[in-house]
């Protein structure tokens, strides 16, 4: 099988291309160019693609050209500006991304010949946030303060209204997930990420929302999401519905507990404090309930909080040390499979 993954030189996309691969697919993908010291460059993945484009996503002409060229049977549209501080520094860019980005690949796919399914991925934030503890399910209604949010939620959106008047008859559904952590990460503005780069070089963490609750999953189980959904596409199951996938509430921890348990692991006596400088606002609580999924498509969430951020800090660790990453990222994938 052909998968097409749209923003594959991303963290989650390059976490992907790896597992797709361990599942004995062949894979291409289009995106932009990957970040200084990302994944997808340190694990050397363009050996592993057929074919490895650089689009911009908000060009419809470049990806429909692209979904032409690569023939795929299956589109995975992970694409997008997602960052919610970075929406509000560009808002245009974000909405042009997100929204734009979405109805481009929709049209591709539409025209192209031979996808058999598409997965979209949104995220747990299109909702409408109440600060509801308990989670989210499929049938409440979208909504977005943050211009991230929005333009997300506005994807969604924009699917639900293809998977209804499309006329191509390509087997679609929707993805929702929230905050995936892992090995590899260098996006900015992400927890993880921060905590890596303050204790590996000594330095405290500056922590903007102690208080804030995430539900944290280890992003092989958010993408074990993605395959068993297009597995239900591709056995002709599921097609315009949409799927949480998030993890249970022993996951759901403040920010401030999260970043402790990442310097007790670490272990060279990391130092978190309170960022007090003024804000943009950020959702303080929010949770997805995931049971559709775990019924309907017979998934769970394997990697449990602890073991989530354990696998995180060992992946940072080896590979800081000298360790290959595309060997450390498939041996943690091959263990997650067994």
């Amino acid at each position: 099988m052909h998968y097409l993954v749209t923003g594959h030189t991303g963290f989650k996309g390059a976490w992907l291309v790896l597992m797709l691969r361990e599942h004995g697919h062949t894979v291409s993908g289009i995106a932009l160019d990957p970040a200084a010291g990302s994944l997808f460059d340190r694990a050397h993945l363009s050996e592993l693609l057929t074919h490895d484009l650089r689009v911009d996503i908000r060009d419809g002409a470049r990806v429909r050209q692209a979904v032409t060229t690569t023939e795929p049977d299956v589109v995975l549209h992970l694409a997008a500006q997602p960052l919610v501080r970075e929406s509000y520094r560009d808002p245009r860019y974000t909405y042009e991304a997100n929204t734009l980005g979405t109805l481009n690949v929709l049209q591709a796919v539409e025209h192209a010949r031979g996808v058999r399914a598409l997965v979209v991925i949104t995220t747990d934030k299109v909702y409408r946030n109440v600060n509801q503890f308990w989670g989210y399910r499929e049938s409440d209604p979208l909504g977005g303060v943050d211009p991230y949010s929005a333009s997300k939620a506005a994807a969604d959106l924009i699917t639900q209204s293809w998977m209804v008047s499309s006329g191509s008859g390509v087997p679609t559904a929707i993805a929702r997930a929230g905050n995936v952590i892992g090995g590899g990460d260098v996006c900015a503005d992400r927890l993880m990420v921060d905590l890596v780069a303050a204790f590996s070089s000594g330095r405290a963490v500056r922590l903007r929302h102690p208080e804030a609750v995430r539900p944290w999953q280890h992003v092989l189980d958010c993408l074990n999401g993605y395959l068993t959904l297009t597995d239900a596409l591709l056995r002709g199951e599921c097609s315009g519905e949409a799927f949480n996938f998030g993890p249970d509430t022993a996951s759901f921890v403040p920010v401030g507990a999260m970043a402790t348990a990442v310097g007790s692991l670490w272990g060279t006596g990391s130092l978190v404090e309170l960022d007090e400088g003024n804000h943009v606002h950020e959702a303080t609580l929010l949770a997805l309930d995931s049971r559709k999924a775990e019924l309907q498509l017979g998934w769970r969430n394997r990697v449990q909080f602890g073991d989530a951020l354990s696998l995180t800090v060992a992946w940072e660790k080896l590979v800081r040390a000298g360790g290959d990453a595309r060997a450390v990222s498939i041996a943690q994938i091959s263990d997650f499979l067994a």
